[in-house]
């Protein structure tokens, strides 16, 4: 700007009302996190009033506005040993330019910094998110609407980078075999459309299921569809998705990273997870029954989502990492609807998507099933596996991790859903926390507690312990108990019949590994001394010796028989 017109700009700021929510005045204050502060406010704000730029000057008075100058010399201020404006810069999410402007009114230095206006998300600095409420400077996550407006006003088609044409990109881009299992999975969503779509050549069947536009290949076909050597298109973004294998350490035993087309990619990484079958407990009975860790669709749906909702414009990788017990889902960007409550709580569909056209292709493509219910069926199915919840960590501001737990982690938790299947899913949810040592906000403490769900103070709180009397399991065992110890003596009998004899730990081994969780090491091992002595008792076997030396045999029929 030429100093009239930085003179014309700073008049006209001084003439906004005191309220105004783009603008800020300042005297001395210099803080270097203030600044970045106000920057992201100002930015975001300036978006939500529709203005091209935010500001903030110094030298002027707070509340009278009258110019008094200021000591503040941005361009000569420094962060430990580095300037200003690039530490600014540094900090700033995603990019936005700001413009340093020096200059004297009334013979009196002025500073004006110009921000632009927040364009493809909203701006956060060193990862926080603020925005202008009035006069003030507020977190944009205490004010729901004002984000939600924000992402809608940013969520154009013009800013859809997943809608964006491929310049150059023709069908041979696009893998044919995708293709072909595309055409099949959009008649299984579409299956009216069926018959009609078998007559359509590949372009129209793109166009109609909104994975192009008007003939020309979008980044979002290339993303779904594309060939490998085709995601030059997409530079410098790096479309892949990467499977890691870790130790109980934490250290790599194993990776592999899979690029377009993400449509069949999918099948190949999970190909990789060792879905392992486990021992579970859905009855309560002595006996469980064996499940695989992971419910297929729950980890579709949450890879499906990483893909969806990628902010793939940094280059960043989505990334599954496997753990002893569970897998560990990331992508880049923002989990828009602010929390996991929301999303369950919520009847209509999300309002804004990270990329609209993407997850609308998607959508006809059947990897996402109904767009907004996928979450919540995903709590719903692991709450009818008896599992434990999805664990969504929303800490950092530009990446979302999501853990499944494919195993059991406090079997009072899985005992008390099986009983009580007359828990709505937030007080499963809420139960959950609690086996994970999460800290419960008032509503769902108090919710739990008039239930008599959880015991303890906080935050020492613990599920409770009265799970017989909670969940009414102890009922199942006595009712099975016969059942359970019959089958026990079949296993005994046969383990004889075929070796002749066995010791205490031959029949230890047998039975332990088969009994359930639900009871402990000592009561497994009462449960079997009780069970031998018994068929001691009804002539079945006898033993031979004491102690760890003792034998057990089946009887003689001339003596089991009285012969």
């Amino acid at each position: 700007m030429t100093p009239a017109q930085l003179q014309t700009k700073l008049t006209e700021l001084l003439a906004l009302p005191q309220e105004t929510e783009w603008a800020e005045f300042k005297h001395n204050n210099t803080n270097p996190q203030m600044i970045g502060a106000n920057l992201s406010a100002l930015s975001n704000a300036a978006t939500l009033e529709g203005q091209p730029f935010g500001y903030i000057v110094w030298g002027v008075e707070d509340g009278t506005r009258n110019i008094i100058g200021t000591t503040f010399q941005p361009r000569r201020q420094k962060v430990g040993n580095e300037d200003l404006e690039p530490w600014l810069n540094k900090l700033l999410s995603p990019k936005v330019n700001f413009r340093i402007l020096e200059f004297e009114a009334g013979g009196l230095p002025m500073v004006m910094f110009e921000i632009q206006a927040a364009n493809t998300a909203p701006v956060a600095f060193s990862g926080d998110h603020w925005v202008r409420v009035g006069s003030h400077k507020k977190p944009l996550s205490e004010h729901p609407e004002r984000e939600r407006k924000l992402w809608l006003q940013l969520s154009g088609p013009i800013q859809d980078w997943s809608a964006q044409i491929c310049v150059g990109a023709t069908l041979n881009d696009l893998d044919p075999t995708a293709i072909t299992f595309a055409r099949q999975e959009y008649k299984k969503k579409h299956p009216t459309l069926a018959a009609e779509a078998d007559g359509w050549d590949d372009m129209t069947f793109l166009n109609k299921a909104k994975v192009c536009i008007n003939g020309q290949i979008t980044r979002t076909a290339i993303i779904l569809l594309g060939r490998a050597e085709a995601t030059h298109h997409l530079a410098p973004c790096l479309p892949q998705i990467s499977w890691i294998l870790q130790d109980e350490h934490g250290l790599e035993q194993d990776y592999y990273h899979f690029e377009p087309p993400f449509l069949s990619a999918v099948d190949g990484l999970f190909a990789r997870v060792r879905n392992l079958t486990i021992r579970h407990l859905p009855d309560g009975t002595l006996f469980p029954i064996e499940v695989t860790q992971y419910d297929p669709w729950v980890l579709r749906e949450t890879l499906h989502n990483c893909i969806a909702h990628q902010d793939y414009t940094p280059g960043g990788r989505i990334h599954v990492v496997e753990q002893p017990g569970s897998l560990l889902f990331t992508n880049r960007g923002r989990f828009i609807p602010g929390s996991v409550e929301v999303v369950i709580t919520r009847d209509a569909p999300q309002e804004v998507h990270t990329n609209p056209f993407l997850t609308r292709a998607m959508v006809h493509l059947n990897m996402i099933d109904t767009i907004g219910s996928g979450i919540k069926r995903m709590f719903t199915k692991q709450r009818q596996r008896n599992f434990p919840m999805p664990d969504y960590d929303l800490g950092e501001a530009e990446r979302v991790k999501v853990r499944v737990v494919g195993q059991v982690i406090d079997d009072k938790y899985t005992r008390m859903l099986m009983a009580r299947t007359d828990l709505d899913l937030l007080d499963v949810i809420a139960l959950d926390k609690v086996q994970k040592r999460v800290p419960l906000s008032e509503d769902e403490f108090q919710s739990l507690k008039s239930k008599n769900l959880i015991e303890g103070r906080r935050p020492n709180l613990s599920i409770s312990a009265d799970v017989a009397k909670a969940t009414d399991t102890m009922v199942d065992y006595l009712k099975k108990r016969g059942v359970d110890k019959e089958y026990c003596q079949r296993m005994v009998m046969e383990l004889l019949q075929k070796q002749g004899q066995a010791n205490r730990q031959d029949i230890d081994k047998l039975l332990l590994a088969k009994l359930s969780d639900a009871l402990d090491d000592k009561q497994k091992r009462n449960f079997i001394k009780n069970l031998l002595q018994e068929m001691r008792r009804n002539q079945e076997m006898d033993v031979e010796g004491k102690g760890p030396a003792a034998v057990w045999k089946l009887s003689k029929p001339s003596e089991k028989d009285g012969g």
